[in-house]
Parts: C-alpha cells; structure tokens; sequence
C-alpha cells in the first residue's frame, strides 16, 4: 500500500508542478481554436499525426471534430493520418518510416489548412519531415510537445510546449489541451459562421535549408516573410485551396521518458 502510494503521490506531484505553467501557456488555445473554427467552416481541414500515445491523441481529436465534443454540430474533415494503416504501411515500406506522415501531407494537405503534431519530444523525424512537407504545400503548422527548445517546437508556426521532464504528464496535459481546443472552436463557430469568408494574409513561412536530424545535420532553418498582423503566436485565419507535388526521404524517430513511445 505503502509503495501504491507513493507511486500515487509522486505522479500527482508532477501533474501539479506542472499545472501552473501550463495553465500560462495554454492560453494560446482561445486563439488556436478561433483560427481552427474558420479553417474548417470556410471548408478547410485538420491532419493530426503522432507515434505512440501520442498518436491515441492525435486520433482522440480528430474523432472529437469529425463527431462531437459535447453538442451537436455539423462534421468537419479531421484525418488522423497514422489511422491510415493501409497507406501507413504502403509508404512505409516503400518510402521508410521517415516518409510515412510527408507523402500524406503532400496527398491530403491544401493550402490553409492546418497540420497538428503532437510529441512528448519533440524530435521525432517522421513529423518533422511532415513539416517539410506542409511547407511544401501551403499547410499550416502547429505542434503539442513537451518542454521546449526541440527541433519540432522550433519548424513550426506555433507550439503549445507542456513544461514538464515527464512524459506521462505531458501526454495527460496534451489530453486537456485537445479538449480545450475543441470547446474553444465550438465556441467560434457562431461568430465565424456570420463573417465574410474573406481569405486572410498568409502566415510566416520557414522552409528547411539543411539535413534533418537522423542524417548528419540538424535542420537550419529560414524564416521567409510573413502577412501583416502574423506572429509565431498570433496566427490569423483562412480559406482553402490547392496541392502540392511528391518526395520521400530516410529513417528514424524519437523517443518518450516514460509511457507510450511518441
């Protein structure tokens, strides 16, 4: 008893410890879910990816999209894009694992629409190639990770990074976060349904100029202009439209503290 307890005791005062930093960075979701809520009411879409748990995750929101989180609403175009097993196994044995999220963002991704990625560390190849790809094809980009600097917080737009060395905690956090999102997009819905469908300036771009970690080199990277109004924290919002080319690339991933690897 002794032992459960101390097992108990000791998860819970990680969550805790974590709480409330979290709760400073979470504060970005309002205005994720705003931009999400115009991205799929204009006809844009969501892909979602991870590995491990956090691929459960990953698949926990888009289900929470494409169904509902808690009243009832139109269904929007969410695609988990590892529960593609079919396409997931295609292109990893024809592709390499690195390539098995890239190739569906250049199948799937339209200009505006958003990729999520989520990650306990960050450093997983096949979601940076991701969003290389995403780069590639007009897509968005944001990121659930645990504690930043890591290489996928840096490539992307915007990146809500739980503060804590553990991953279970992180993964549980990333859980509230997705919920967040999905009661913050319900909530504009109403208001984004009343505007005019308007595109809206385009989001700071960064392209990939060097090697991605599991080869030689870490990822340099470039930014490249950005709309008036945009920020790494304070996106604006969207229309749909228009799909990229092919390309493959190599190997690797990352890895968790502890719980499902992801």
């Amino acid at each position: 008893m002794n032992d459960a307890m101390s097992a108990l005791d000791g998860h819970l005062s990680g969550l805790a410890a974590a709480l409330v930093p979290y709760r400073r960075t979470a504060e970005r979701l309002a205005g994720w879910g705003t931009q999400l809520a115009w991205t799929l009411a204009t006809g844009g879409r969501l892909l979602a990816a991870g590995n491990g748990g956090s691929a459960a995750e990953a698949q926990h929101l888009t289900a929470e999209l494409v169904g509902k989180l808690r009243d009832d609403r139109e269904p929007y175009s969410a695609i988990a894009l590892h529960a593609e097993t079919s396409s997931l196994t295609a292109i990893g044995n024809d592709y390499g694992y690195d390539e098995v999220f890239a190739r569906q963002v250049r199948a799937h991704g339209r200009e505006n629409d958003i990729l999520l990625l989520m990650s306990t560390s960050g450093t997983s190849t096949n979601l940076l190639r991701a969003v290389e790809a995403a780069r590639e094809v007009g897509v968005r980009c944001w990121a659930f990770t645990g504690p930043a600097p890591n290489p996928l917080a840096e490539v992307c737009d915007d990146v809500l990074a739980v503060p804590s060395p553990d991953s279970q905690v992180v993964q549980e956090l990333h859980l509230v976060s997705l919920h967040l999102l999905c009661e913050y997009v319900d909530e504009a819905l109403p208001l984004v349904r009343q505007l005019p469908r308007t595109a809206a300036p385009r989001q700071r771009r960064v392209e990939f100029t060097g090697r991605l970690p599991g080869g030689a080199d870490a990822p340099a990277l470039a930014a490249a202009g950005s709309g008036p109004g945009i920020n790494r924290h304070a996106l604006n919002g969207h229309g749909a439209n228009g799909h990229g080319a092919n390309g493959h690339g190599g190997n690797g991933h990352g890895s968790s503290r502890r719980g499902c690897p992801s």
